[in-house]
């Protein structure tokens, strides 16, 4: 079952989930830092002992809240895919999906900080209960997309090796540098400057691939 953010009632029959949600809303609060399973258990209203009972430790539960995150930052670049005005040209829409993807990765990433570093920096998350469908599903949109623009390309090309792991590496390492980087106190309309020329050069550098 997927955690729901907000969820601060316990209902009976469903503790996992109310400790998900709970570690969840501690996550976005301060980090990976903030969530622990006895404050969560505290949110809920339960004992340690009944938490423990659905996860043996703070590891496990980190890494509930990280495909929690995980998930959310494909949901958000998703959602600015879709926000994205269709194009005539398929090359043009093709590129203007890559660019929205990525716009969506940064914006999660600047409005929800807590959870992005939840989604990539939770230490003591990696337990073998880890998702791999869930891990990728950011990596695979980006993957899809640069292939979309290679095959709507004039004439159509494939993709550069490891053209994916190129853009990701863009959009992650902005992210990190807007939030915890020199970039993090630029004001609002210089950072939308930053992230759109970032996104440019994602765009032109794929355009440009042989």
């Amino acid at each position: 079952m997927a955690a729901v953010s907000g969820g601060k009632t316990y209902h009976h029959g469903d503790l996992r989930n109310a400790l998900i949600c709970a570690a969840v809303d501690l996550a976005t609060e301060g980090g990976p830092e903030r969530v622990v399973l006895r404050e969560a258990a505290r949110r809920v209203g339960v004992s340690p002992t009944a938490a423990y009972r659905h996860f043996e430790g703070r590891g496990e539960l980190l890494a509930a809240v990280r495909d929690h995150a995980r998930r959310a930052l494909a949901d958000s670049m998703e959602r600015a895919a879709a926000r994205t005005p269709g194009a005539d040209d398929p090359a043009r829409a093709a590129e203007a999906r890559l660019a929205a993807l990525c716009r969506g990765y940064v914006a999660f990433a600047v409005e929800q900080p807590g959870l992005y570093r939840s989604a990539f920096g939770a230490r003591g998350a990696d337990t073998e209960a880890d998702t791999a469908g869930v891990e990728v599903r950011a990596f695979t949109l980006l993957t899809d997309a640069l292939a979309a623009v290679a095959a709507t390309a004039r004439p159509p090309r494939t993709a550069r090796p490891a053209a994916e792991a190129a853009a990701w590496s863009a959009v992650h390492g902005l992210s990190l540098l807007l939030l915890e980087g020199p970039l993090r106190r630029l004001p609002a309309q210089r950072r939308d400057d930053v992230v759109e020329s970032t996104l440019a050069m994602v765009v032109s550098g794929t355009r440009a691939a042989r």
